[in-house]
């Protein structure tokens, strides 16, 4: 540490300032850091030391180094209204600035309490938020929640099967009391973890203006042609009675399923098995038995060879793919004896007996999803229950019968064996004792693999076909992803998780058969099922929509949500021959078009969008979906992708196994203050500022009580700085930066250099890797505290984000002061860095660049006050161009070298040097405390000329 700079009694007086960073070191060499410091007497001088307490600059403050407790949260709590947390919203927006800034808020689920994840994602918008109002920048920022859907009605109501007996405004009364009492717990909490936005003006998805705006997207759309209704196979939860998209299904990778091996008996053999047509049968494998029910076909790679088998055990022969052989015969238990290879092309025209339905026969067809990693290389078809299946059955014109209902039950048309019984439980069961009984079944088996689940039920999900509404993606992603090319993405990494995603999708299913959410705005005729929807239908119940809410839909009569002048327009009967539809749009439609409702209207265009890596498949594509739809453009302009919070472990939190950590016990504490005590909100801001935001971000005892110890480090810096600032008035005291002194120059010059590199203030703490550059952040910090000390009332950020200045620029002081840093650390190797001040340091350096630029850090051969000897740390240096001869006998000899790089490289020259440092032979002041007087009794020369000037 460099040693201390003196003041005088009255700073005010003095000819000259060091500027503020020499400001801050100036104090005694042992005080404490941020405390009224007196120097240390010893024994039998206290009256010396009392003698000149009141002529030394000591640091004054009452700032606290440590707060804890409940003192803590009230402190914090006095601070935001102090300091006009509610008010800076509204204060920028007021003022003028050149630039706007938007970071658009993607709307968290209205289901439950705040947790982690929450704070994770708002504390770091408003880090964001925050640097942009620093640099001068109108901020556009408004929370908004997502209120409707399946997550909501779940946590209002209970039991789904509790909720048939309710009417639809039953049920949306319900999800939205809770809704909202959701929205004012996490409005609450985000606000006392210290997030700036103006909270009364915010968005809810299930409000009326905000519908409206969503059904206008919807409108456009399906004016486009983006928007058509069809029945094909979707994802579907018999637990929650709805379709789901794929944002909405969880993997459970330990799923365990009831996978079977049956034979088709070959009825009609291709040609190449005329020869072999007795007793052949083709095996398949499947995990879904439930589903060879409804089966149409059997699928074949056309470019895989195929072998017939016989069992060694029974005779019996078996079609299969000749790569399966191998694995089948393990998996059977029997020796397969291959007799006879063919091409799988040489099966088309194949024909195979269903095993449990009399007189229902399956062609072979070829199928590019077929594949052989498992099973037997031969796959059934069911149409109405498999994506790839329903693919082959389009294009060979198959029947698509669904015999599964709305809960997931057989249908009468399954038959009077089948009927009611759950697919997934008692339903399967029959079904493969059906195949036992037709002698079908070879073999079942349990087979662990990821199977798709309810997002919010947590149970197994079916494909069931049914009349949806989709989105047709196919046709937008290509311009969807020449659009993702001008998109910034932090990481860089996410972009390809979202280019992938958006190619695996075909279409989008936004239907969905629930109660709460945005209506879609379609009439079916009553006789043809036909859909009525148009422009003129969806625009007039958007109007209505936002004047009464979408309650409206349920509340008012046919006629008004169809009246006489929208039916003539829309060139359509009377209002009676059409029933209102009873789907509701997917909520990541409803979020998706967030950007129409929320974005300013001069350029609904947002600069970043900030949320978690599982929106790549969510609220990002589903935002930049709709927005090339209508406008061709993006919605944003640039992505920053975050990892989840998880324990620090590295596990993922869950109520039932009891390791959430919780926000308010975080801030407040728990029930018992020495397992769980008050951080604050400082702290958990803090973890999230240094957190790697791009991985896992772990959070747990470890985490935080790092973040409150590096809190209290701060404090105890800010302490100290504030002590030294304690009577500086910036106005008459601060100092023309080309008037410092050449170390505060110099880290003028690195701050610079970082400033211009950096877009966010937290790389500056890269600052505090070493002790001068942890200067270098006081000199920030000192700057912003005297801005405030000479703005009364205003808070940093009213007062604005420093600039930095050319004239910091100074590349020249970099290789003298670094050059001094070297040498420092050749003295220091030799000599502890608090016995340096009892030490007189002679350098020795041959004339050349090296000289010539410690020579700028002291002017004189031998000085106790030199920039250079305040670089050194010692009492007194001499700079010589020659070490001499006679050098006392307990000195300590060392040398090294510096390499000097100017100009870029152009001037490049190695120099060394040589250093003896040999005890003081001068007695401390007894003032500064520096071993500079001539004798214990007397002051050192600065000190005699402070003292002299103050008189």
């Amino acid at each position: 540490m460099l040693l201390s700079r003196i003041g005088a009694l009255s700073p005010r007086r003095a000819a000259a300032r060091p500027g503020l960073l020499l400001r801050c070191w100036a104090r005694s060499a042992g005080s404490a850091e941020g405390g009224t410091a007196e120097p240390s007497a010893g024994p039998g001088r206290v009256g010396e030391a009392t003698k000149y307490r009141d002529s030394v600059l000591l640091p004054r403050t009452n700032f606290p180094m440590i707060v804890s407790g409940q003192e803590l949260v009230e402190r914090e709590l006095e601070i935001q209204r102090l300091c006009g947390f509610s008010e800076l919203y509204a204060w920028q927006r007021a003022r003028k600035a050149k630039k706007e800034f938007c970071l658009h808020d993607g709307p968290p689920y209205a289901n439950g309490d705040p947790h982690v994840g929450h704070a994770l994602n708002k504390i770091l918008k408003d880090i964001r938020n925050r640097f942009e109002v620093l640099r001068g920048r109108h901020v556009h920022y408004v929370p908004g929640w997502d209120c409707h859907g399946l997550p909501i009605e779940l946590k209002a109501l209970g039991d789904p099967a509790g909720t048939k007996d309710l009417a639809p405004l039953q049920i949306r009364r319900k999800a939205r009391e809770f809704a909202e009492g959701a929205v004012a717990r996490q409005r609450a909490a985000f606000r006392r973890w210290g997030v700036v936005a103006d909270w009364d003006e915010c968005y809810r998805t299930s409000e009326g203006r905000y519908e409206a705006g969503e059904l206008r997207v919807f409108r456009e759309m399906h004016a486009k042609g983006f928007v058509y209704r069809d029945y094909k196979p979707v994802f579907w939860s018999p637990s929650t009675r709805t379709a789901l998209a794929e944002a909405e299904l969880e993997y459970n990778p330990r799923h365990v399923s009831r996978a079977v091996y049956v034979t088709f008996p070959l009825t009609t053999p291709p040609a190449k098995l005329a020869s072999s047509a007795g007793g052949v049968a083709v095996l398949v494998w499947t995990t879904q038995p439930w589903s060879i029910q409804v089966n149409q076909a059997i699928c074949f790679m056309p470019n895989t060879q195929y072998s017939l088998v016989r069992r060694a055990d029974s005779s019996q022969l078996l079609l299969v793919a000749t790569e399966c052989i191998e694995t089948l015969a393990a998996k059977l238990g029997a020796q397969l004896d291959p007799v006879g290879t063919f091409a799988g092309s040489e099966l088309e025209g194949g024909v195979c007996q269903h095993p449990t339905v009399p007189g229902k026969t399956l062609p072979l067809l070829p199928g590019n999803h077929v594949t052989v990693g498992k099973g037997t290389g031969l796959v059934h078809v069911a149409p109405a229950h498999g994506m790839e299946d329903f693919g082959v059955a389009t294009h060979f014109k198959l029947p698509v019968e669904c015999m599964v209902d709305e809960d997931g039950r057989f249908t009468e048309t399954a038959g009077p064996e089948l009927r009611g019984q759950a697919i997934v439980a008692e339903g399967m069961d029959s079904v493969i004792s059906m195949l036992r009984a037709a002698g079908a079944l070879v073999k079942e088996e349990d087979f662990v693999h990821s199977y798709p689940y309810d997002w919010r039920s947590k149970q197994p999900v079916i494909i069931r076909a049914s009349k949806q509404w989709f989105i047709n993606v196919d046709s937008l992603k290509d311009k969807a992803k020449e659009a993702l090319q001008k998109v910034r993405v932090t990481p860089e990494s996410a972009r390809g998780g979202l280019m992938a995603m958006l190619d695996q999708r075909t279409y989008w299913c936004i239907s969905r058969q629930r109660s709460w959410g945005v209506p879609i705005p379609v009439f079916y005729h009553r006789e043809t099922d036909e859909p009525l929807l148009n422009r003129h239908t969806v625009s007039h119940v958007a109007q209505l929509f936002a004047e009464k809410g979408s309650d409206c839909w349920w509340e008012l009569p046919l006629d008004s949500l169809l009246p006489p002048e929208v039916l003539k327009k829309s060139k359509a009967g009377a209002a009676n021959d059409y029933v209102r539809g009873e789907d509701v749009l997917d909520i990541w439609f409803d979020s998706g078009v967030s950007w129409a409702a929320v974005l300013p209207e001069a350029d609904p265009r947002a600069d970043v969008y900030v949320e978690g890596r599982d929106q790549l498949g969510g609220w990002f594509q589903s935002s930049l979906l709709t927005s090339i739809a209508v406008r061709n453009k993006a919605p944003y302009r640039s992505l920053l992708v975050h990892g989840f919070t998880v324990t620090e472990t590295g596990d993922k939190m869950s109520k039932s196994v009891g390791n959430v950590v919780d926000p308010d016990t975080i801030i407040n504490g728990g029930e018992d203050p020495s397992v769980s005590p008050p951080y604050g909100a400082d702290v958990l801001r803090w973890w999230v500022a240094e957190s790697n935001i791009f991985s896992e971000v772990q959070i747990g005892p470890k985490a935080l009580n790092s973040a409150q110890e590096n809190i209290n480090k701060l404090r105890n810096k800010l302490r100290f700085m504030l002590g030294n600032l304690h009577d500086f008035d910036p106005r008459s005291h601060a100092v023309d930066p080309k008037d410092t002194h050449y170390i505060d120059q110099y880290l003028l010059h690195l701050l610079r250099q970082v400033w211009s590199c950096t877009h966010c203030p937290i790389m500056l703490c890269s600052f505090s890797q070493n002790h001068l550059w942890t200067c270098g952040i006081y000199i920030i910090v000192l700057q912003c505290l005297c801005v405030s000390l000479s703005s009364e009332g205003e808070t940093l950020f009213r007062s604005g984000w420093m600039k930095s200045s050319s004239m910091w620029k100074k590349p020249g002081l970099e290789e003298a002061v670094e050059g001094a840093c070297a040498i420092r650390d050749s003295f220091l190797s030799v000599v502890s860095a608090h016995k340096a001040p009892e030490y007189e340091l002679t350098i020795a350096i041959e004339p050349g660049l090296l000289f010539e630029l410690m020579e700028s850090l002291q002017e004189e051969p031998t000085s106790t006050c030199s920039q250079l000897t305040e670089l050194m740390m010692s009492s007194r240096t001499t700079l010589l161009s020659s070490m001499p001869r006679d050098l006392p006998h307990d000195a300590l000899v060392t040398s090294g070298s510096f390499l000097i790089n100017l100009e870029g490289g152009v001037i490049r020259e190695e120099s060394a040097y040589s250093l003896a440092a040999t005890p003081c032979s001068m007695s401390r002041c007894p003032r500064c405390r520096r071993y500079t007087a001539e004798s214990l009794d007397c002051l050192c020369p600065r000190c005699q000329t402070v003292l002299a000037g103050t008189k």
